[in-house]
């Protein structure tokens, strides 16, 4: 009876392996985020070509602090999307949630110092409708870039889909925020910061609710 068992578990372990089709292996985690970061540099290039470089300069020169904050929300975007997929590789460190945090740090800390420092000669002080038109912006482009990375992460089965959400909203928010740095004209201001923090909550919120639902069903 052993023996007559035996072709018969073959024949099926045969049979079911016939109907399986090849599994695709997944890009590593840095070419994924650079392809992603590649979408976000054409954009850049685009706004660069609308607006060119010359008031994005000029802010940097005359305040460094505005260089600096810009700088480290480059550096956000790129960590956090980093970060993002390579949380989403099962048995990988928790602790890579941890890579933007020191650059968005300096990110936050170099855009409060520039409401305190004087102000820029020349350079106007945004006011409420402006803030607002920055708020528009960064949410109109963080969530398109937010879908983009949801849609590479998705055949990653993440086995955390909210913290990588999260990470994600926080990788799209900064990288539009460095987008709007090419055509923001304005010199930094209360109310500037307050609606840049409001849609970057915004955004990493949205993800968290939505991203954390769309990866968990990967």
């Amino acid at each position: 009876m052993k023996t007559g068992s035996a072709p018969r578990h073959q024949a099926l372990i045969d049979a079911l392996g016939a109907e399986l089709t090849p599994v695709r292996r997944l890009l590593p985690p840095w070419r994924r985020a650079l392809a992603w970061l590649a979408i976000v540099a054409v954009l850049a290039v685009a706004l660069f070509m609308r607006f060119g470089a010359g008031t994005m300069l000029h802010r940097w020169s005359a305040a460094p602090d505005l260089g600096v904050a810009a700088c480290g929300a480059v550096i956000t975007a790129i960590t956090a999307a980093l970060a993002s997929f390579v949380l989403a590789v099962p048995g990988r460190s928790i602790r890579w949630a941890w890579l933007p945090v020191p650059s968005a740090l300096v990110w936050i800390g170099a855009s409060g110092l520039g409401c305190l420092r004087a102000h820029i000669p020349g350079m106007p002080v945004l006011n409420l409708h402006g803030a607002n038109d920055c708020l528009i912006f960064i949410v109109s482009f963080s969530l398109p870039l937010s879908g983009v990375m949801i849609w590479l992460l998705r055949r990653a089965c993440p086995l955390r889909p909210v913290l990588t959400a999260v990470l994600v909203g926080l990788a799209s928010a900064a990288a539009s925020a460095s987008l709007l740095e090419i055509c923001h004209n304005f010199d930094a201001a209360a109310s500037d910061l307050v609606m840049h923090a409001v849609a970057v909550a915004l955004v990493v919120g949205l993800n968290a609710l939505m991203g954390g639902r769309l990866l968990s069903r990967a």
